[in-house]
């Protein structure tokens, strides 16, 4: 089969998107980016670590390691931390992230709530501030402004400025890559260059903005079980459900960055109305509305089954069921719940046939214990052909905001692009 030769074109405008349908052929800087990437992977998983075991990590040759640590000491993303003397031979130097090296902030937006997080350029979190949204209100407007006033309230609790922060990373749901650029399409939501280009302003930094599935998949990658595993699913669980997707080591994006919709896959034929406007999406049956329109359906008189806000309902499910006295009611929503998600995931797993199945968001954070252990059953059983009997399927191991841990780490792969170390195909650099 003939490779198809590469088109010329002029270099495209930095706040453009642009998405070939071509493969682009690997040249030997995308080969040096790779290794710069894998020597900081293994620098972050290990804290401190020498060259000698980076090259054990990596399986790259000493000489290139020592090549790629230098580069990374010359730009201060590294740094020597101190010196230990072997038994035999020279000091051994311990390396680490340079944690001084500056700031980068990931900003969740969701339907209810808009939280940005501070990292240091060791990816660990500094602080966060959260600040909740009307989930009525969905104008491009009001939205950008949520971004910016949390991201305001977040540098001032810090008491940093913005000259202290590498860049900004947002998650928008919806992220679509095209073309024509880059639109931002969800129910309701519905944004353009317009709407980008007034967010990009009234952030002030440095932008990427990415897809909240891709950003649970890269924060497993750098910082979770990713580090073990080369082929995986991070299912994400809260308003809406979705999965970011590896496959063999690299992020599974598609042909317009739409990869890991398996929320509005079909999981009961003319089921229920999704918000997509299909009927039986995974969604609408795992998803926060969903899982009280579960409720609603066992005991329409519950209390709980008319609180009006996801956050609140989730929560007081938790609450109710971790509580020491059993309500029926709630026992069996859970039950159902971990059945369509079982279901669900055996779909998923015959498909992509994952090594680990990670669950994250926040109502795995709330559910994520009462929801596990049948989730496992019904996936194991639901699965065609044995294909689930070897995955492994628990809660993600990134705690706090994954969204934001993982647009934060984007972040970070966009300032070394900057710096010349990297490649990259980052969706949206604004």
């Amino acid at each position: 089969m003939t490779q198809p030769a590469n088109q010329a074109q002029s270099r495209p405008d930095p706040r453009e998107a642009v998405t070939s349908t071509l493969v682009p052929r690997r040249t030997s800087r995308d080969i040096r980016s790779d290794s710069r990437l894998d020597v900081l992977h293994a620098v972050l998983s290990a804290g401190e670590t020498t060259r000698n075991a980076l090259a054990q990590a990596t399986g790259l040759s000493l000489a290139t390691v020592v090549t790629v640590v230098g580069e990374l000491l010359a730009e201060g993303i590294v740094e020597e931390r101190k010196v230990t003397a072997g038994r035999i031979g020279r000091p051994t130097a311990m390396l680490g992230m340079n944690n001084a090296r500056g700031l980068v902030v990931g900003i969740d937006v969701a339907e209810t709530y808009v939280r940005a997080c501070m990292f240091d350029a060791a990816l660990n979190e500094m602080l966060s501030v959260e600040t909740a949204r009307d989930e009525h209100v969905l104008d491009s407007d009001s939205v950008v402004e949520a971004i910016g006033r949390t991201l305001d309230n977040l540098l001032a609790k810090a008491q940093v400025s913005r000259a202290d922060v590498l860049g900004v990373g947002v998650a928008l749901p919806g992220l679509i890559q095209g073309p024509d650029g880059v639109s931002v399409v969800v129910p309701h939501w519905t944004w353009q260059k317009v709407e980008l280009e007034h967010l990009r302003e009234r952030v002030g930094l440095p932008l990427v903005i990415e897809n909240p599935l891709k950003s649970i998949a890269i924060a497993e990658l750098w910082l979770g079980r990713g580090r073990s595993f080369s082929s995986l699913a991070t299912v994400n669980l809260g308003t809406g459900v979705g999965a970011g997707i590896v496959l063999e080591g690299r992020l599974l994006r598609g042909a317009t960055n739409t990869a890991g919709e398996w929320g509005h896959t079909l999981l009961v034929l003319d089921g229920r109305k999704c918000r997509c406007g299909r009927n039986g999406c995974v969604e609408a049956y795992i998803g926060a509305p969903g899982i009280q329109q579960t409720l609603r359906e066992i005991d329409p008189a519950h209390p709980l089954a008319d609180l009006d806000m996801q956050n609140d309902f989730i929560r007081a499910l938790a609450a109710v069921a971790d509580g020491p006295d059993p309500d029926p009611a709630v026992q069996e929503t859970i039950a159902r719940t971990a059945y369509y998600l079982g279901s669900a995931l055996a779909d998923l797993v015959a498909i992509m046939n994952p090594e680990i199945v990670t669950l994250t968001g926040w109502t795995t954070w709330a559910l994520g214990e009462h929801l596990l252990p049948p989730t496992r059953q019904h996936l194991l059983e639901q699965a065609p052909r044995g294909s689930a009997r070897d995955v492994e399927v628990e809660v993600s191991t990134v705690r706090g905001n994954s969204v934001a841990t993982g647009v934060a780490t984007v972040v970070l792969e966009r300032f070394l692009v900057d710096a010349g170390l990297l490649t990259s195909n980052i969706p949206v650099a604004l």
